[in-house]
């Protein structure tokens, strides 16, 4: 698969909450915001998602849980309602919407059914933002725009038998073969919608004597010769997202 860039973001978040009593005085210590002072979009927003996981999620959560049957029709509906890719621009298949806004909506769709929220941030959180923040125009449009709307969902993978969320001590080696072509070995652990997925973001060691610095992230279609999945995990929650 072709080299991508090494994958690191981070987020901040500054908001204004009340002046009076906590209504709108500016808090960047405490970063939080009150359900009245929130932008009229935003506001929207969390009515549709709080609808949606009251009347879509909340009646079956509990059957799915149990079951442990992953929710094929509920997360068509979030797709539908732009929830798979809220942060990614619209020309990229995303709903363009702030980052306030897909915190709010997250909550809500997490109250209605946890594994519906897991699935919904992984895909948000751990796949469409490496590939919208550091992949180029060619890579967005052949990896994320699909994700993005909802049609597949992606994984992210980085934790390992061994190291856990050390990504320093991760053992996946990614070796060059080819003209801009890697060779990837190793295993990876506990990641979230693999067995939904049809692509990952995958970490590996590309150059081993800069220790965490010489790790980089690659985009790996999941068909690919040689990329094979494990048993799903038996967990005691969160039952209705897989994990292997």
């Amino acid at each position: 698969c072709p080299r991508r860039r090494r994958c690191a973001s981070s987020s901040m978040l500054s908001v204004r909450i009340g002046a009076r009593g906590g209504a709108r005085a500016l808090a960047r210590s405490r970063g939080y915001l009150t359900l009245g002072a929130l932008p009229e979009e935003v506001s929207m927003v969390r009515e549709m998602a709080r609808s949606f996981a009251e009347t879509e999620l909340y009646p079956v959560a509990g059957h799915t849980d149990a079951a442990h049957e992953y929710p094929h029709k509920q997360v068509v509906q979030l797709a539908e309602l732009g929830l798979l890719g809220m942060m990614v621009p619209e020309n990229f298949g995303g709903a363009g919407m702030s980052s306030l806004a897909y915190a709010v909506a997250l909550e809500e769709i997490s109250r209605g059914c946890a594994s519906a929220g897991v699935i919904m941030s992984a895909n948000n959180s751990l796949y469409c933002a490496p590939l919208l923040k550091y992949g180029n125009d060619a890579q967005k449009t052949e990896f994320l725009t699909t994700y993005a709307k909802g049609e597949q969902v992606g994984c992210f993978g980085l934790s390992e038998p061994g190291n856990g969320s050390d990504a320093g001590a991760a053992t996946t080696m990614a070796i060059e073969d080819g003209p801009d072509h890697f060779r990837l070995n190793g295993t990876k652990a506990w990641i979230t919608n693999a067995h939904e997925a049809k692509c990952a973001i995958v970490f590996a060691t590309t150059d081993k004597a800069a220790k965490h610095k010489g790790i980089s992230a690659f985009i790996v279609p999941m068909d690919l010769p040689g990329f094979n999945l494990g048993a799903k995990e038996d967990k005691l929650g969160t039952s209705t997202e897989t994990l292997c």
